[in-house]
């Protein structure tokens, strides 16, 4: 190992890099959660687990990954499912491609790889989906290969301890911290070093009112000597998402209502929902929905009463979508493979946007 490390503005020796490193490797040997992806070394399951908790609380990820386990034990079961089932799996975890690209990288590793994930980085990262911390987080957890895996939490907390002003959202401070990250491993202690950094940053170094007294490295952190601790990482602001207004229809035909899936490309790709779109510039809710299912269907609907009014926010985009029910009072609907009335009871069996998801349970409370 160097004796010294220097990036930009970062200056550790070697006695504080073993110092940190062995505090932080200590304390999560003694303080680790008891989560299921903790109790294997399996790289897939281990994959199946970085990949969920990506944008996504523990807390939601236990049971969701509990039963992906159940339903695709193995590299070749994921490989081989149907995609409608995988994103059943998945409904409700959102950013849907990350599941896409996991089932892309189980056929990859399956052919390619004859079923076993890799243990070089080099070809671990040719899996889609798998950047710079995935393939640390398998490497190190799974191999025990010495390479950092850092995440939103290891952000916090290195930017805090070594007092790194450089804006996190450039490629170049990403580079400064993996190489820090990688200089504080305990040699061959990376699966424990890596998880504890994350560990700390998600219940110690937390980012309103960390909790300070209980960190195993505070007589190192620069951030706390200074009484910096909130003012770090240092990260541009994101522009708020984008409100949309949104209408759909809700069409009944006895206990049946329509719902279509959604294009293969784009956002919520193959997705089932309830029909509409966007507000059309300079017509009203009604108006939009009525121009929407013209053009899509062929068919005349007049809304009759407002059923539901829906918020959800994606990462860009903010959603306020109002749900009419309406009836057709010209034409008729031809179903196909992507266009299907559906009874109600049945809809459960088909994966919906968080959004239409509300709207299922809402009509599931009407039956």
């Amino acid at each position: 190992m160097r004796e010294t490390m220097r990036r930009t503005q970062v200056d550790v020796n070697i006695q504080t890099a073993r110092a940190v490193g062995g505090k932080i490797y200590d304390w999560y040997e003694m303080v680790k959660r008891d989560l299921p992806w903790r109790r294997t070394r399996d790289p897939y399951k281990i994959w199946v687990s970085e990949v969920m908790l990506q944008q996504t609380r523990v807390e939601t990820v236990i049971p969701y990954w509990n039963r992906f386990m159940e339903l695709f034990p193995t590299i070749e079961a994921l490989a081989d499912a149907p995609e409608p089932d995988i994103l059943k799996a998945w409904e409700g975890l959102g950013y849907y491609s990350r599941v896409r690209n996991l089932q892309k990288g189980a056929q990859v590793v399956r052919e390619k790889f004859a079923g076993r994930v890799p243990d070089t980085l080099d070809e671990i990262s040719t899996l889609p989906g798998v950047g710079p911390y995935t393939a640390g987080a398998i490497l190190s957890i799974a191999y025990d290969v010495d390479v950092p895996a850092v995440d939103g939490n290891v952000f916090r907390v290195l930017s805090r301890i070594f007092l790194i002003e450089e804006d996190i959202m450039k490629p170049k401070t990403r580079r400064t911290f993996e190489g820090l990250a990688e200089f504080l491993i305990p040699t061959g202690r990376a699966a424990s070093f890596n998880q504890g950094l994350m560990e700390l940053g998600a219940t110690i170094c937390i980012p309103k009112n960390p909790r300070c007294q209980s960190c195993p490295v505070q007589e190192h952190c620069r951030a706390l000597d200074e009484g910096m601790q909130e003012a770090f990482p240092v990260k541009e602001k994101k522009k708020p998402p984008r409100p949309v207004d949104m209408t759909a229809a809700l069409l009944r035909d006895g206990d049946r209502v329509l719902i279509r899936r959604r294009p293969d490309k784009g956002l919520l790709a193959g997705m089932w929902e309830f029909p509409g779109g966007e507000r059309v510039e300079g017509l009203s809710l009604e108006e939009s929905l009525i121009t929407h299912l013209t053009e899509a269907f062929g068919v005349t609907v007049a809304p009759q009463r407002l059923f539901a009014q829906v918020q959800h926010t994606f990462s860009h985009l903010q959603w306020d979508m109002r749900v009419f029910e309406c009836a057709i009072v010209q034409g008729q609907v031809r179903e196909h493979d992507d266009l299907k009335w559906v009874a109600v009871g049945e809809l459960d069996a088909y994966t919906f946007p968080v959004a239409h998801g509300k709207v299922v349970k809402e009509l599931g409370g009407l039956v």
